[in-house]
């Protein structure tokens, strides 16, 4: 009993893990959309960077609890793609020194998509 206990936990953990992993992933291409798009102007670096806080504040709404400890980083943009990445201490549900036996102690997700221009 105490065996079957044991994999159950594992179970609910790691589905844990790969949902928190896939709404991640989800919305750092939302976000990575919503900044490439045409109604932003890229060469007004004022423009790109408030298309950026507004995708972070959306990604952080579609994250739910989970958005307000991740972090976001845009480094790789330039001027024909957009790259976010995030990062953040995935869900826990076994106890706090097992995490890592999961594999699933972090999460570290990138988006990339092309700028959108007027031809």
């Amino acid at each position: 009993m105490l065996v079957f206990l044991a994999f159950l936990l594992f179970a609910v953990q790691l589905l844990i893990s790969l949902y928190a992993t896939s709404s991640v992933t989800s919305a750092a291409f939302d976000g990575a959309r919503m900044v490439a798009g045409a109604r932003t102007d890229h060469a007004d670096p004022a423009s790109v960077l408030d298309a950026r806080r507004l995708a972070e504040a959306r990604m952080r709404t579609e994250l739910g609890t989970f958005g307000t400890t991740v972090h976001f980083d845009w480094s790789g943009s330039d001027d024909r793609e957009v790259q976010v990445r995030i990062q953040g201490d995935a869900p826990r549900f076994f106890f706090p020194g097992l995490q890592h036996l999961a594999g699933a102690d972090r999460i570290d997700r990138a988006a990339r998509v092309r700028v959108e221009a007027w031809r």
